[in-house]
């Protein structure tokens, strides 16, 4: 293969990632409801032909195991998975029509702790947390291909009000886009240096593996930290301007698999400018399709997470 069609190959790739990304951008601002139905039952949900999606997007509660993320990120399931409080002394989950407030004890226990040093570093009284993961984890309706093993978390970039929200506030209240609209950069009426304090104290803490976020944002925190070692962190992803991704390391002994590690550097340099080229930074929505994952694609112990009782 030439330099040139592995260059088109890449590129390729990316644009289809990038319209993935962006899909689930959007969804994961979409409201939610103050009446969820449940879902109707499943005309064959043994079928292999049954996508998985379906299957744990009808989990309502944990699965009743030895705490576990098992698999991948974006290829997996949460055995003895925990929900975080709707409200904390620094924190209020949002969308709790989702149910999607679910994670192993690790992250439950990581975002306790990081809401407070947030709200002490940044000067906000809190954070809004987003999604994270369903109660069994596993492929979601809608939103997200990662957030399948209890290690994923969406940090809003709106400061949590000094008050405790209403239901309703919680379904429609939208997320603040701190990203101007070409793109290139954050809006200055909206960035600010508690922004700045919230993504280090995350990007700090040693239990965080990766920390996603819009190549905007990534510019606007080269400006004020470049060379500073928890920069290494924080990669750009499209989307990820209404909030911030956290991805936590996979525990010792566990049945799950780290993403390779993030590369030398800040990430400050050449690497950044090319989410800045036109062919990425407006990437057009691929026309592809591909079929939903099914059980066969998930590990073997993810049937043994949905059949526990």
């Amino acid at each position: 293969m030439t330099n040139g069609s592995i260059s088109r190959t890449l590129c390729s790739a990316a644009l289809a990632l990038a319209a993935l990304a962006m899909v689930n951008g959007a969804l994961a601002q979409d409201k939610g409801t103050l009446d969820p139905k449940p879902l109707p039952p499943l005309a064959n949900p043994s079928s292999p032909a049954t996508p998985a999606r379906e299957l744990f997007g009808r989990a309502r509660e944990a699965a009743p195991l030895r705490p576990d993320p098992i698999g991948f990120y974006s290829r997996g399931c949460l055995a003895g998975g925990e929900p975080l409080p709707v409200n904390g002394a620094h924190w209020q989950v949002m969308r709790l029509s989702r149910n999607r407030n679910w994670g192993h004890p690790n992250l439950i226990a990581f975002l306790k702790h990081f809401s407070a040093k947030a709200a002490k570093e940044s000067g906000w009284p809190g954070l809004l947390i987003g999604d994270m993961s369903q109660p069994r984890g596993g492929p979601m309706l809608s939103g997200h291909a990662s957030h399948q093993i209890g290690l994923d978390a969406d940090i809003w970039l709106t400061p949590m009000p000094n008050r405790e929200l209403t239901r309703e506030e919680r379904e429609e209240t939208m997320s603040t886009d701190v990203v101007r609209d070409d793109l290139l950069d954050v809006r200055p009426d909206v960035w600010s240096e508690a922004h700045v304090a919230v993504i280090r104290a995350a990007a700090m803490d040693p239990g965080v593996q990766r920390i996603f976020v819009n190549a905007a944002i990534k510019r606007a925190l080269c400006r004020v930290a470049q060379g500073e070692s928890w920069m290494r962190k924080v990669r750009p992803m499209w989307g990820h301007n209404y909030h911030f991704h956290i991805r936590l390391f996979c525990p010792n002994g566990s049945d799950c698999r780290d993403q390779d590690p993030t590369p030398d550097g800040d990430g400050c340099d050449a690497s950044l400018a090319w989410w800045f080229r036109d062919e990425i930074l407006h990437a057009k929505k691929s026309t592809k399709s591909w079929p939903p994952m099914t059980m066969a694609g998930l590990p073997s112990a993810c049937r043994d997470v949905l059949r526990a009782q």
